[in-house]
């Protein structure tokens, strides 16, 4: 999402023998893990396809220069939550399971993983991997830096992660135990995201409370953290003691380009060689220019309208159904995303029920509300709540065309069936506080929120929802609701899993929590030095700039 799902649970089989964790998946880990279904590309746009990935490097390079749209926050683990935190410190900060650009999940720092019980998971951790200052990852390291996740005064953005987490202890020097409070049917798939992420106790608390904002963040990645000129690049250098497969680059350069014509602009010039979500405005330049190559991959990703407060208008079910009723999703589309997307009425992606029963997959989709306008029916619904004239404050920002555009058609579609809709603009890098700063969400009644999946399950999203979830903004609450998401975090089976999921879509379709738009593609952008790179939304948590080198 902007922002990364911070709460995505992954299911597991109920195995009672060690198991490599590359064959997990074949045992029913999850459903989710096989990855998404190939597209029917003559579905697609006429003027995109979606791609398995970009070339593979031709050799080695000695440093590559990248665009992001905001300079991170910070780079400590527990609040990589947002595409420009996670996008650095993938590279940099690894986690005990991997999530590989095909959207699967593999082993990472641990080399297998092992459930003897429904409420025990435990990690075998591989020999030999050192952090960046070359000491040696133990067990004890990974038992610090889940401690770091779980403790409250820190307010980890993945705490939600380890709430049925009892207790996790080194079991050896290179096991670490995991004891449940009750079967957690996602719990396994996050080790792959930032949750999973281990760091170096010596390191970490060698930094003190500068940790995450320069210096070592004390991992085992591909990369160190090099030079930050705060306001301007952050630079990682090549860690020649890594345990993988060694980098290709030397030296990555992260430029920070806030303003979507600058980001276009080097791109093109060759100020950057290279950047993942494109502006939306600049396909068609991109893609025609010659200075490279645009390239689309699956992004697991929903454009969607976060409602963040509901005891104001937004508290009628009727209000939330009639703003998107009005909606022009098809306008959207087109306008905002160049046709490179497709109107939806799911908060959840296809792709994400890649696995699920046929049955399922129509239970999910097939009685969702319509994405079709109907501006009678919409105004009709404002004033049977009463809601005529109401005001209700929309947050934009230049981040990109999906933003903005989705704010004014928000506004545009609340003036045509008697609301008072006003925008009011937030700076990029101050977008990503609507996530997890209550102030920043003051007075806001929604924002655009382009949502990606932490894990290829629809779950991480509609769990959002349940009461006092981390991103249940707007404070929904719903008896109902919540005994569903219970249940479905109890199910092992992924055939009653999808059906239970199914059955909560379709909740939170009936009562619109969010409003969905666009399923919308990752976007890459390579120029012709470079190549290797992912075009799935998997650079979140893969190291990908690892595999990036030289051109042919």
């Amino acid at each position: 999402m902007r922002p990364a799902s911070r709460s995505p649970r992954g299911a597991r089989a109920l195995r009672r023998t060690a198991l490599p964790v590359a064959a997990i998946s074949a045992f029913a880990l999850v459903a989710a893990c096989s990855g998404p279904p190939k597209k029917d590309e003559a579905k697609q746009a006429e003027d995109y396809k979606l791609s398995a990935g970009t070339p593979a490097a031709a050799g080695p390079i000695d440093a590559f220069r990248w665009a992001l749209y905001a300079e991170p926050l910070t780079l400590d683990y527990t609040q990589a939550f947002d595409y420009p935190q996670n996008t650095v410190l993938s590279n940099v900060c690894e986690s005990l399971m991997r999530w590989t650009p095909q959207l699967t999940v593999a082993p990472g720092l641990a080399e297998k993983a092992s459930n003897p019980d429904p409420t025990t998971w435990v990690y075998d951790l591989r020999p030999g991997v050192t952090f960046h200052d070359g000491s040696p990852m133990t067990a004890d390291d990974v038992v610090f830096s889940v401690g770091r996740q779980m403790d409250p005064e820190l307010g980890a953005a993945w705490a939600e992660s380890f709430e049925n987490v009892d207790s996790v202890t080194a079991t050896g020097p290179l096991q670490v135990t995991f004891e449940l409070k009750k079967a957690d049917s996602l719990f396994p798939q996050l080790m792959a995201t930032a949750a999973g992420v281990v760091a170096s106790r010596k390191g970490v608390e060698a930094a003190g409370a500068d940790y995450g904002t320069g210096g070592s963040l004390g991992c085992t990645g591909p990369y160190r953290l090099g030079a930050w000129d705060k306001g301007q690049s952050l630079k990682l250098e090549r860690y020649d003691g890594y345990w993988g497969t060694k980098a290709r680059a030397k030296t990555v350069e992260f430029k920070f380009l806030t303003d979507p014509s600058a980001r276009t602009n080097a791109m093109l010039s060759g100020d950057v060689d290279g950047g993942f979500l494109v502006p939306t405005e600049s396909y068609a330049r991109l893609r025609n220019s010659g200075a490279g190559t645009l390239y689309f991959g699956e992004g697991l990703s929903t454009v969607n309208v976060n409602v963040t407060s509901m005891t104001g208008p937004l508290g009628d079910v009727r209000v939330r159904q009639a703003m998107s009723l009005a909606l022009d999703r098809g306008g959207f589309v087109q306008t905002a995303l160049a046709g490179n997307g497709t109107v939806t009425n799911s908060l959840t992606p296809k792709a994400s029920w890649a696995d699920a029963p046929a049955a399922a997959k129509a239970a999910a989709f097939d009685a969702l509300p319509p994405t079709a306008q109907d501006i009678e029916k919409a105004r009709q619904l404002v004033k049977d709540a009463g809601a005529e004239g109401k005001k209700l404050v929309v947050a934009t920002s230049p981040i990109g065309l999906d933003v903005s555009l989705l704010a004014t058609a928000l506004q545009s579609a609340g003036s045509k069936i008697g609301l008072d809709v006003e925008l009011k603009t937030i700076a990029p890098d101050a977008f990503s506080a609507l996530f997890t700063d209550p102030a920043a969400r003051e007075g806001i009644d929604m924002f655009p929120e382009t949502y990606y999946l932490s894990v290829t399950d629809p779950f991480d999203l509609l769990r959002n929802f349940r009461t006092g979830a981390y991103q249940n903004h707007a404070g929904y609450s719903n008896p109902a609701y919540d005994e569903l998401v219970d249940r479905i975090t109890a199910a092992y089976d992924p055939a009653e899993r999808f059906a239970l999921t199914a059955r909560l879509q379709k909740l939170a379709g009936d009562e619109m929590l969010w409003v969905p738009v666009a399923e919308w593609p990752s976007s890459v952008f390579l120029n012709k030095r470079i190549t290797g790179a992912p075009t799935t939304i998997a650079y979140m948590y893969y190291p990908w700039a690892a595999d990036v080198g030289a051109a042919g």
